[in-house]
Formats: C-alpha cells, sequence, structure tokens
C-alpha cells in the first residue's frame, strides 16, 4: 500500500466548520464567550452533566481541578494525590504545579488503575484520587469511584479519551467531583486545542471559571452582555489565562454533532481488529465494548521496536500509548509497578481514526501479523 497510514488522524467536516467560524469573524467575536457558552449548553445537554466550562486545553483544566479542590478542602502542600504512571503526563503535571505529591498506584490488563493496588496506596495524607481512562476505556472506574466516596477522598476524572463513552447508559463524569474532557487535535472530537471541565458542584464551576481568567471576577463577555461595556471589575487573586474562545468553540460545536456517529465507527473498527488478530497477539480489551470512545485501538508485542520498524517500512505508523511516567526525572520512584513497567514496554497503539476503510484495517492486520514474526 503507497499512502501513509498515521495512527491518529482528525476528520473536520469543513464546510460546517467554516459557517460556524465565519459567524465569529462576522459578528466580530472570536474570543472568550457567544460560542463558548453555546458549546457549554450543548455539551451539558449531551452529556447530561450539571455543569460544563470551555477551556484552552485540558490540561489547563487538570490543574484548575486540583487547585480548586486544594482550595475546597484546604489542602497542604505535599498531601497526596492517588494517581496512574500510565498517562500523559499532564495528569501528574497539574498535581505537581500545586505543589501536592503524586503517589503512584500500579494498572492492571485494561491499562487503567488497579482498585486493589490504589487501596494499598492510600495514607493519612491522602485527598484525592485521579482516574484515567485511557483509550475510552471505564474498566475499573466505578470501583475507585466508589473507593474514594468510602475514604472521604476527592476523586477526579482524566476523561481526555472519553468524549462519547458511556458506562450503563449514562455519559462519564457521573458521581464525580469533576471530570476534564479534551478536545486536542487528534481526539475524538477534535478542535485545534481545547477542553471542558465538568464540576458537580456549580460553586466549583463558578470558582475555576474566576481562576481562569486571571482572577478576574467579571470576563469581557459578560460585562458587554447588557449593551453597555462595564469597564470595571476587580481581582480577588492571582489567576491564570486558560480560558477558551469562540473560533475552537466552533469547530467543537460542528464535531459534537458527529461524535457518537463517529466512535461507533470506531468501534467497528476495532472489531475488525479484533476479528483479524484474535489468537495472533494480545488486545487491551475494553469493559464497555459498546459504549466505549474508542480513542485508541491496543495490543501487547515483545520486541517493540522490530515491530514499529516492520509497520513503518510499510507505510503503517503506530503510536505508543504511554511510557511510564516513573521514567521521567520529574517521576521518579524507589519502588516498582510491575504491571505499569511490563506495558509500558510492549503496549503499542495500532491505527485507529475514521479514514480508514475495512481494506486499510485488514492490511494493517495482515502486516502486523508479519511484523510478529519479524519481531521473534
Amino acid at each position: 500500500m503507497d499512502k501513509k497510514i498515521q495512527v491518529l488522524k482528525p476528520r473536520y467536516r469543513v464546510e460546517e466548520c467554516l459557517n460556524e467560524i465565519r459567524e465569529c469573524l462576522e459578528i466580530g467575536w472570536t474570543g472568550m464567550g457567544f460560542k463558548t457558552v453555546e458549546f457549554e449548553n450543548k455539551w451539558k445537554e449531551y452529556t447530561g452533566l450539571k455543569n460544563a466550562y470551555f477551556l484552552n486545553s485540558a490540561t489547563s483544566g487538570l490543574h484548575l481541578a486540583v487547585r480548586v479542590l486544594k482550595d475546597k478542602f484546604n489542602w497542604k502542600e505535599d498531601d497526596e494525590i492517588i494517581t496512574t504512571p500510565f498517562t500523559f503526563i499532564s495528569t501528574n503535571h497539574a498535581i505537581k504545579y500545586e505543589n501536592l505529591t503524586p503517589v503512584f498506584a500500579d494498572i492492571d490488563e485494561s491499562l487503567n488503575l488497579s482498585p486493589k493496588s490504589v487501596k494499598e496506596k492510600i495514607t493519612d495524607k491522602t485527598r484525592a484520587i485521579i482516574f484515567v481512562g485511557v483509550g475510552g476505556n471505564t474498566k475499573n472506574m466505578i470501583e475507585i469511584i466508589n473507593i474514594a466516596k468510602e475514604n472521604n477522598l476527592a476523586i477526579i476524572l482524566d476523561a481526555a479519551h472519553m468524549a462519547g463513552s458511556y458506562y450503563q447508559g449514562k455519559h462519564v463524569g457521573f458521581e464525580t467531583d469533576v471530570a476534564v474532557f479534551s478536545f486536542q487535535a487528534v481526539k475524538n472530537l477534535p478542535t485545534a486545542d481545547s477542553g471542558m471541565m465538568c464540576f458537580s458542584d456549580e460553586e466549583d464551576d463558578k470558582k475555576a471559571r474566576e481562576l481562569s481568567w486571571l482572577g478576574i471576577n467579571k470576563d469581557t463577555f459578560e460585562r458587554s452582555k447588557q449593551g453597555t461595556y462595564k469597564w470595571d471589575y476587580d481581582v480577588n487573586e492571582v489567576g491564570f489565562k486558560y480560558h477558551g474562545n469562540s473560533i475552537m468553540s466552533a469547530l467543537g460545536l460542528v464535531g459534537l454533532k458527529y461524535l457518537d456517529m463517529d466512535n461507533a465507527y470506531r468501534r467497528q473498527i476495532a472489531y475488525w481488529y479484533e476479528s483479524n488478530l484474535k489468537d495472533k497477539v494480545k488486545i487491551i480489551e475494553h469493559e464497555n465494548k459498546h459504549e466505549t470512545s474508542r480513542h485508541l485501538f491496543q495490543i501487547v508485542v515483545e520486541n517493540r521496536e522490530k515491530v514499529i520498524e516492520y509497520l513503518t517500512n510499510n507505510n503503517i505508523f503506530p503510536g505508543v500509548h504511554y511510557k511510564e511516567n516513573t521514567q521521567y526525572k520529574p517521576y521518579k520512584i524507589n519502588y516498582v509497578l510491575p504491571n505499569a513497567k511490563y506495558y509500558s514496554d510492549r503496549v503499542l497503539t495500532l491505527p485507529i481514526h475514521t479514514h480508514l476503510t475495512k481494506e486499510d484495517v485488514d492490511y494493517i492486520s495482515e502486516i502486523v501479523i508479519k511484523a510478529l514474526d519479524y519481531a521473534k
């Protein structure tokens, strides 16, 4: 096959996107407000979550989530948050930003946090748990939420991969203190970069909005809604510039209309892979096969670099999600997480996006099988 097959590739409905963006340009409002408010309302309607705040990235959302809960519950510096080493570094940077201590629990074969390991890591300094649904997988999510509740801990859902993931008919984000979604360029609902933060408590949502706009108590859109620009405002504390803008919201509004359809196709791609590769290679299974966003399709291989070499030589460009964070300098630990280490050395993400055809998936599967023989 001559064409290059990338691991992740967004799909934009270009004309619809341009029409939404054109409206912003014609009205002359491209910043926070207008489309961001519309997208927040549509997201609440879609997910059933009570609050939604649109931000410039999920990383910003994770930081604000930790900051707001830290202030609310009077956490002290060096208090602990139990987290996963098997994630993009944004998850754990958010803990470090607030001078809290990430405590790493191990994962299981789902690549999500192991409930058993989480229980073992709880101390009198533990204040919260961050759960990451890798690839959109909800495996262990409810168990971790229940562990948090039983131990009076806050629960943060890093739902960066979970736009359109459901659990027993409900969109993920329920029963958490806050859920943070990503709409980064290669996510299932792609913009250029942005995210959505959904607190269960309206007061937390208000606090996050203020913090995300430099600590200013009224944003520009609020001050101009009455027809007369209200120039005066107060600054209650030092905040950040994390808010989203209407251009990114315009892209998000279009993507949201197609999210369920696109995710259904991603699940179809996963089914094709599973049919082709069963008994050939270990596949990372998703608990919620009919409700997962299926952001990633991952397999477990030995001699991964040789497998990657063979695939790339055949114009297939896989990914690795993720390298165990404890291998990075800021997160070195003095204990071993055997499952995280095992999967960090072996997991491989195969191409999965809505541009792929059945023919593409069959070709990739054929080459994967040959690559496994090559790597022996």
